[in-house]
């Protein structure tokens, strides 16, 4: 991607080096991903349920990131195209768009949905409307999901950041409210449904900002890759040897490239209703 030189985000929140003394109880790395995703899946529930109670949204403290961090600089830049695209998406709708902030910690970090631990992988919180990641976790995408690349980074921030785009337009509510009262099959089709269309949005950005002349030859491919790589069938192999497409709460590896291409090919959110009769 060619993102050095490029405007970075000021909705970055540097909570790096700070500590919380919350012990981690499955212990650091993949490991405990992998353990965390699979319960996941296995029970229909979200991963933050594991890691601690609701409370107060944290206070806000835009940072930034330092200069000589080269990681956190391009995610910086990442979020910034994301806030581009959105905003003239909205614009367009005759809406103004509001921006999350980007938290980046180490190890486990107070968020308004709760203790959110780097076991759990990058996550978005609608209660104070933040994207938590320990920059940790694409060490991981790389090196144990075999995930390599700046895009395939880049496409994680993004599918985060599509769930914010579902907090402000009211899908999220919606769906909080049809998996109150489904069944567990249907809960978490409906979650399935929620994720795909995530990783919609997130191509919906890669589509403009390869428009904008951010990406570059491979970019969309390493992407690919990423979803295919962290799709439920795939965790579950890792896991437990077997599939269990009834427990899905992602979306199988063709699904998750299914709706991230459709968004690269498209970019237009309305390419992206997961939720349709005709998407099922």
């Amino acid at each position: 991607m060619k993102w050095e030189g490029r405007r970075g985000s000021g909705n970055i929140e540097d909570r790096r080096g700070m500590g919380m003394g919350v012990g981690l109880p499955l212990g650091g790395g993949i490991g405990g991903v992998v353990l965390l995703l699979i319960i996941s899946v296995l029970t229909g529930t979200n991963p933050l349920d594991y890691v601690g109670s609701p409370n107060a949204p944290s206070s806000t403290g835009m940072s930034g990131v330092p200069d000589n961090d080269p990681q956190a600089q391009f995610i910086a830049v990442v979020l910034a195209d994301t806030e581009e695209t959105w905003s003239e998406i909205f614009q367009q709708a005759g809406r103004s768009y509001e921006p999350p902030v980007l938290v980046l910690f180490e190890g486990a970090t107070q968020s308004g949905c709760g203790v959110g631990r780097s076991e759990v992988g990058p996550f978005y919180c609608p209660a104070d409307q933040r994207v938590y990641l320990d920059l940790s976790f694409f060490r991981d995408l790389d090196q144990r999901f075999g995930a390599p690349g700046d895009f395939a980074q880049a496409y994680v921030v993004a599918h985060e950041v599509g769930h914010h785009i579902q907090t402000v337009l009211g899908t999220s509510e919606k769906v909080a409210q049809g998996r109150s009262s489904a069944n567990p099959a249907d809960a978490n089709a409906l979650s399935v449904r929620m994720k795909l269309q995530a990783d919609c949005y997130a191509g919906v950005w890669g589509r403009r900002a390869a428009q904008r002349g951010l990406l570059e030859a491979g970019d969309a491919e390493e992407g690919l890759n990423a979803a295919a790589s962290i799709g439920d069938d795939r965790l579950q192999r890792m896991g437990q040897g077997q599939v269990a497409p009834e427990s899905f709460t992602h979306g199988s590896s063709a699904q998750r490239v299914q709706w991230l291409r459709r968004g690269l090919d498209d970019g237009s959110p309305d390419a992206c209703d997961t939720f349709s009769s005709a998407a099922r």
